[in-house]
C-alpha cells in the first residue's frame, strides 16, 4: 500500500533532514520525492502550487499539503504524537517555539549559511555567518551544560529542528570542538531510537 505521507526533499538539505529524521523517530511510513534543485524543479508551476516560495520541504498527508520544516514539525507532532515532542503546558510550549525562532534565525543565517558557501563554493565572505554560528552554539552549549536536551529532561521538536545543522557545522567550518556539552547532546539524538543521520558532505573541516 502506497504511503499517504509524501516528502518532497533535497538530500543536503538540513531542513528536510529534521523532517526525515522526526517521521522516521515517529515510525511513520512515507514516500521520499527528491526535487532536483539544479534543474530548478522547485520552481516549476506545479511545484510552487504546493509551495509559493519554491523551497523544500513540502509534506503531503493525503489531501493536506504543507511547506516550512518548522511547520511540518508542529504538524506531525499535534497529528501523530500529540503531546510527546511539543509541551502542552505555556512555560514549556514556549521554550520549544523560542529553540525553533532560533531554528529559522540565527541556526539557518549562522552555520547553515556558512555550510552553503563551502558547499556550492560561493564567492562569499563567510566570516559573519561563522560568528553567528558560534553566537548560537555558545548559547546552547550554556543550555546544554544544564539539561540533557535543549527543553528538559527529554528530546523535543527544539532538538530535531538544530540536529541537523549543527552535527554538520564543521562543512561549513565551525568547528565543535569548544563546545563538549554539544557534542554530548549529538550523541544522545543519534542514540534515540529510529534516529537516521544527516548526509555527510566532504567540505570545509570536515573535506
Amino acid at each position: 500500500m502506497k504511503p499517504t505521507l509524501q516528502l518532497y526533499r533535497h538530500a543536503i538539505s538540513g531542513h528536510c533532514h529534521r523532517v526525515e529524521l522526526f517521521l522516521s523517530l515517529l515510525g511513520l511510513p512515507f514516500e521520499r520525492i527528491d526535487v532536483d534543485l539544479a534543474q530548478q524543479h522547485h520552481k516549476a508551476p506545479e511545484f510552487l502550487a504546493m509551495n509559493p516560495l519554491g523551497q523544500v520541504p513540502v509534506l503531503r498527508d493525503g489531501d493536506f499539503t504543507l511547506p516550512d520544516s518548522n511547520a511540518i514539525l508542529v504538524y506531525l507532532e499535534g497529528r501523530y504524537a500529540p503531546g510527546q515532542w511539543l509541551p502542552r503546558d505555556p512555560v514549556g510550549a514556549a521554550r520549544v517555539q523560542r529553540w525553533l525562532s532560533l531554528a529559522a534565525g540565527p541556526l539557518a543565517f549562522g552555520p547553515a549559511a556558512a555550510r552553503v558557501v563551502q558547499l556550492f563554493g560561493l564567492p562569499t565572505d563567510p566570516k559573519d555567518a561563522i560568528e553567528r554560528a558560534q553566537g548560537l552554539l555558545a548559547l546552547m552549549e550554556a543550555e546544554l551544560a544544564r539539561s540533557p536536551f535543549l527543553v528538559g529532561e527529554r528530546a523535543t521538536l527544539a532538538d530535531l529542528a538544530h540536529y541537523a545543522y549543527v552535527a554538520r557545522a564543521p562543512e561549513g567550518l565551525v568547528s565543535l570542538q569548544p563546545y563538549p556539552a554539544i557534542r554530548a547532546w549529538l550523541a544522545r539524538i543519534e542514540a534515540l531510537p529510529g534516529f537516521v543521520p544527516m548526509l555527510k558532505t566532504p567540505v570545509g573541516l570536515a573535506a
